[in-house]
């Protein structure tokens, strides 16, 4: 028994979404790790100014490096499916 289109195209747009879902989590848990690493020398209750604007920064480029390589990516993946 084969799908219909419509329930193709659904279920597609699903994976496409929980795919996304995915991709965000595993973003934010980098940027978490790396900046926290980073920034956060000694655990305590609460963030001082200074490692405050230590993660923001961290995470202001991380998100930066993200989308540029994002972007480079769908470039090239344009590239190569207007080659086929």
């Amino acid at each position: 028994m084969s799908l219909a289109n419509v329930d193709k195209s659904e279920l597609m747009d699903q994976v496409k979404q929980q795919i996304a879902v995915a991709n965000a989590q595993e973003l934010l848990t980098q940027m978490t790790q790396k900046c926290f690493k980073k920034c956060v020398n000694k655990p305590g209750t609460s963030l001082d100014s200074s490692e405050q604007k230590c993660i923001s920064m961290c995470m202001d480029r991380f998100m930066d490096s993200w989308n540029l390589i994002s972007r480079t990516y769908g470039q090239r993946l344009q590239r190569e499916q207007s080659k086929f």
